[in-house]
């Protein structure tokens, strides 16, 4: 929080010392002046049916994926790359899990309209004060300890409802498939760990988040973007090092040819290699992966060991060749300003809306006004411009995906990632036949046959 003032008051002294701070509150009061305060503005009645007409379009295409998923034969170009046997399992995979995406939407879309037509967030606000011990119920009076055991009361609320949809797609479809691993017991702890997570970190975040709206004024899109700038780097940095090592366990990969080769991979691309980790993903899962993370000169790689079990030595360096390829071409730094310019977007426009009385009369808060609430409503109203953004990120990352192949072809590792590729795929079941439309919507990869077929253009290129 001091970073993020400190950062607004240094903009707001070199605005004033150019002569462009006058005009610079002009433009911001202008945009917050654009509030949509119409009284009969409806806004619940306008998000309830974007939530149906999303609704409509998923199932549209999720019929569509269906029908791919039950095709008899894979696509021709994995016909004799699997056995007749494997496809029926991922077959079997697929539909078990598009039939739980079914009912879980369903139940999600029953829910999500039963909250915002019933109003139950009004509700839910005016009713914690009166049933909170006596101990607590004092403290409410200020509105962001109010704002604090509010979320932190719907966010258990919507842990419990979702527990049973978690442990059935665990221990029924991930069993029945065999992917699971993990015990009941490991499944609790986990999620144990996961509230306490929470507990520790909302309180600060929703604290200083309502702190400063509630005193902003008209730089509020700057100071929260730069508080949230601030907490995005701080959970880059803790979450490697303090809380995945909650949930696996992460030991120095041993010296073999593995290791060797891998730093010689890292070296000749003077990637900054400082540590080179196993992590037991097979406690949980048998699905498989490997990722890096790490601020400039100080990067860490980190295998599950399901991949280092199913994959060759050499497969496995070809799939850190397509991930150097991210870094190499820096995705990660221009997915990260993506994300940032989108965040200011989205407080921009939030600034424009939070005052506005419809807003909170529509959605059933006509005796007050919290500032937090502003924004957990505005969530509701800007859903369809996040699910173009949705859409338009999974394109670039899927353009990502293809550069990044071709990255690792230019290494020599184009054959060896082609099998790594074929081998996840067995392992994971993943759907051979995918709906081009559900695809392009849903999917931040791109599909095994495209990226096989890229792989083999840049091969015949490179040759």
């Amino acid at each position: 929080m001091p970073l993020s003032m400190h950062t607004v008051l240094f903009w707001q002294e070199q605005a004033r010392r150019t002569g462009h701070l006058p005009l610079l509150q002009h433009h911001i009061r202008t945009m917050t002046s654009l509030a949509v305060d119409s009284p009969g503005l409806p806004y619940l009645e306008l998000v309830v049916s974007f939530v149906l007409l999303v609704n409509v379009l998923h199932t549209y295409l999720d019929v569509r994926q269906l029908k791919a998923i039950k095709l008899p034969n894979p696509p021709a170009q994995l016909q004799g790359l699997f056995s007749k046997d494997l496809y029926l399992q991922s077959q079997a995979y697929s539909i078990d899990k598009w039939w739980f995406g079914l009912y879980h939407g369903i139940y999600s879309l029953a829910e999500t309209l039963a909250v915002l037509w019933f109003g139950v967030l009004p509700w839910a606000w005016q009713q914690l004060p009166k049933v909170a011990p006596a101990a607590v119920a004092k403290f409410l009076d200020n509105e962001i300890l109010h704002t604090i055991a509010f979320v932190l009361v719907i966010s258990l609320v919507g842990t419990i409802t979702q527990l049973p949809w978690s442990l059935y797609s665990t221990f029924v479809i991930e069993e029945r498939h065999g992917f699971n691993k993990q015990t009941l017991g490991l499944f609790i702890m986990d999620t144990l760990k996961s509230l306490l997570l929470g507990l520790v970190f909302m309180p600060p975040l929703i604290g200083g988040f309502t702190w400063i709206l509630q005193r902003a004024g008209p730089w509020v899109p700057i100071q929260l973007w730069a508080f949230f700038l601030v907490v995005a780097l701080f959970f880059m940095t803790i979450y490697p090092v303090v809380i995945a090592p909650l949930f696996n366990k992460f030991e120095t990969l041993p010296e073999g040819t593995l290791r060797t080769k891998i730093e010689e991979l890292a070296g000749s691309l003077k990637f900054p290699l400082k540590k080179l980790y196993s992590m037991d993903g097979s406690q949980r899962s048998a699905h498989s992966n490997a990722y890096m993370y790490g601020f400039f000169n100080n990067k860490r790689i980190v295998l599950y060991d399901t991949l280092i079990k199913e994959c060759s030595d050499e497969q496995v360096v070809a799939v850190l060749a397509h991930e150097l390829g991210h870094w190499k071409l820096r995705h990660t730094p221009i997915n990260f300003v993506m994300g940032q310019f989108i965040m200011l977007t989205n407080f921009l426009l939030f600034a424009a809306m939070r005052n506005a009385p419809a807003l909170y009369e529509s959605f059933g808060f006509r005796d007050s006004r919290p500032a937090f609430i502003a924004f957990l409503l505005f969530q509701y109203v800007v859903s369809p411009m996040d699910e173009v953004i949705s859409f338009l990120t999974n394109l670039v990352s899927r353009c990502f995906e293809y550069q990044a192949d071709a990255f690792a072809v230019q290494q020599g590792k184009g054959q060896h990632l082609k099998e790594a590729l074929l081998k996840l795929e067995e392992q994971n079941k993943t759907s051979m036949n995918v709906d081009v439309l559900y695809s392009a919507y849903h999917h931040s990869h791109p599909q095994i046959t495209e990226r096989l077929r890229a792989i083999d253009a840049a091969l015949k290129k490179d040759s």
